[in-house]
């Protein structure tokens, strides 16, 4: 069984076209930035992959909501081969037993780009942790190469997330590790792509402590829905602000929360109950109040700050509110379309990098102007 699962004859092919695949960003910065500096070629460089990692991050939630994490059933080719092309006869036949099943050429295709994409940001990320240690060796480096050597070591076991996640069949516990995962490495990205910046924001100590708190809420949250998307638990509650026509439906906590166990079962395995479902659903609803709460006190806060600046942080932290709230309930009412379950990822996803560049700036003091990691700009 694990030799099946795990098939690594087209390692290198895959490998191979990754290379191929970030070329064309590594070209377009060697040319867009061949005049400048190297460590700001650097700085462009993260920024890209930056851009690039949240394009997975929205992809990875395609793939996941389109019930194609199942796609190439098998890692890291499908079935075998680099690319669904070589395993057109496997995947036709897996289609003809199960026309809707998780194996069809449409979603195999949509898994093998979402892996093609993760391939090619582990690239970039490989090139930034291998040009910073070259740029601090020569004393060039902008910021410390731990930065991009911690983000190696990151995107290094999100791909292993990647491939449990296929092999250990859509287990919720690794699925929702593999989203927070991938949270992670973006909140890495922006924390250095403020660093290359140097823009700071003077916050009082209170604030700044409550900027972390509304953070660590936040990924709470977060993992709580994607706890909710993993284990399917979004349509036990079609109503709102009501469940199931009332305010405290049955819920099995016991059930619901517990982690080591398969998509669908029970530790002992029996199927996973409705009021199992409930729970997860409605601990996601609670949270949610508490997290939105928190961030209109967090925004509340900034637009009170005498700096013009405070008032632009405000503004996109209650975009976000209205955002992910708009988005979270049309997948209760509207029965979990496509399109508002994409959003509410994304709408997560930009929520952290705000936060994380917003402690970012907040954290930033004189003693950035001596940092040798963080020489002063010229010119």
């Amino acid at each position: 069984m694990a030799e099946s699962l795990y098939d690594l004859k087209p390692l290198i092919s895959m490998a191979l076209l990754a290379l191929l695949l970030a070329t064309a960003p590594l070209a377009w910065i060697w040319l867009r930035y061949k005049k400048t500096p190297p460590a700001q070629r650097l700085r462009a460089l993260t920024l890209l992959t930056l851009f690039l990692t949240f394009d997975l991050i929205a992809f990875g939630a395609f793939t996941r909501l389109s019930d194609s994490g199942l796609g190439c059933p098998d890692w890291p080719g499908c079935y075998g081969s680099a690319s669904p092309l070589g395993a057109r006869e496997e995947i036709h036949a897996a289609q003809s037993v199960q026309p809707s099943g998780p194996v069809t050429h449409r979603k195999a295709w949509i898994e093998m780009i979402h892996r093609y994409l993760a391939a090619t940001v582990g690239v970039l990320i490989t090139v930034i942790a291998a040009s910073s240690w070259w740029l601090a060796r020569r004393r060039q480096a902008a910021i410390s190469p731990w930065w991009s050597t911690i983000t190696w070591f990151a995107v290094c076991l999100q791909g292993a997330f990647g491939a449990w996640t296929v092999t250990l069949k859509l287990y919720p516990a690794i699925v929702s590790a593999h989203l927070l995962g991938g949270l992670a490495l973006l909140m890495l990205l922006v924390a250095q792509s403020e660093a290359y910046a140097r823009k700071a924001l003077t916050l009082g100590r209170p604030l700044k402590v409550a900027v972390l708190g509304v953070a660590a809420l936040s990924l709470i949250q977060i993992a709580l829905g994607a706890w909710v998307s993993t284990n399917y638990a979004v349509l036990a509650c079609t109503e709102f602000p009501m469940c199931q026509g009332v305010w405290w439906p049955a819920m099995d906590f016991a059930n619901g929360f517990t982690l080591l166990r398969p998509l669908g079962m029970t530790s002992d395995g029996g199927y996973l109950p409705v009021p199992a479902l409930t729970a997860i659903h409605m601990v996601h609803r609670w949270g949610a109040a508490v997290v939105l709460t928190a961030l209109l006190g967090l925004a509340w806060a900034l637009w009170r700050q005498r700096q013009l600046i405070g008032r632009g942080w405000a503004q996109a932290f209650l975009a976000v509110v209205l955002w992910q709230f708009l988005s979270g309930l049309s997948n209760v009412v509207l029965g979990w379309p496509l399109v508002a379950a994409l959003a509410h990822t994304v709408g997560a996803a930009v929520l952290m990098a705000l936060l994380t560049a917003l402690w970012c700036r907040a954290a930033k003091g004189p003693q950035d102007a001596t940092n040798p990691y963080n020489p002063p700009s010229h010119g």
